[in-house]
């Protein structure tokens, strides 16, 4: 038995058997839809939980991190910025701030001097990703997932476009993600997009795990920004 699914209700990349693409419906096994129900339900079941666990096991943390960027400089502790989520729906989503109040709201890898920007403090947030920790909330309130596409600034109109070409920005997107923990802003946006796009045609659980548990890798060995490439087996 076959269903049809309108394609602007749901992100036909989500499936792995597609039995038409150039149609403007497509057709999906029943089964297939059903498998990939279950899959969304416990993606969103492990964020609630993950997240809710890791806001009070790392509460003490954060009220630590929080004295230490009042006391290294001047301006607020949590830096919101506006990101693309699902749909290429924008929301807010937080940071620790790791950079002096006023610096230009674009991409880390476009400014010019980007290491005259980050504070002392932020030098080792952003070194070991603890200011990515407020975007748990983020989680929690349904805008991000643990795993997913990292969110694009608003006006990364560039990368904005390449993902909706390629059905990307249908995903919800993560706190970490494939393309993250292959390089995350040191490479470019062709091969981010690339790998953002080898996730959305083999996500699942079993990947999800995979890619936190290098995630962990990479965070704990303070080299997560680093070009180096996991392999997909």
């Amino acid at each position: 038995m076959l269903i049809k699914f309108p394609g602007d209700l749901i992100s036909i990349s989500l499936f792995a058997y597609i039995l038409d693409k150039k149609s403007k419906d497509y057709c999906i096994r029943r089964c297939d839809f059903l498998a990939f129900e279950r899959m969304c339900i416990m993606k969103r079941l492990f964020d609630i939980i993950s997240s809710a666990l890791a806001v009070l096991l790392f509460l003490p943390v954060f009220f630590i991190i929080a004295i230490l960027i009042k006391a290294d400089s001047k301006g607020p502790i949590l830096f919101c910025q506006r990101r693309v989520g699902v749909n290429d729906k924008e929301f807010m989503m937080y940071k620790f701030r790791s950079m002096t109040a006023g610096t230009p709201e674009v991409a880390t890898d476009q400014l010019s001097n980007s290491q005259a920007y980050i504070t002392n403090v932020g030098y080792y947030l952003r070194k070991y990703s603890l200011d990515e920790l407020p975007q748990l909330i983020n989680i929690l309130k349904g805008e991000m997932s643990v795993v997913g596409p990292r969110p694009a600034l608003y006006n990364q109109y560039e990368l904005r476009e390449m993902r909706n070409k390629q059905g990307i920005s249908a995903l919800r997107p993560g706190l970490t993600g494939w393309a993250q923990i292959n390089g995350r802003d040191e490479i470019g946006l062709g091969e981010k997009v690339a790998f953002d796009e080898q996730y959305r045609l083999r996500q699942s659980f079993y990947f999800d795990m995979k890619i936190i548990v290098y995630t962990f890798a990479s965070v704990f060995s303070g080299s997560g920004v680093k070009v180096k490439t996991f392999s997909l087996k």
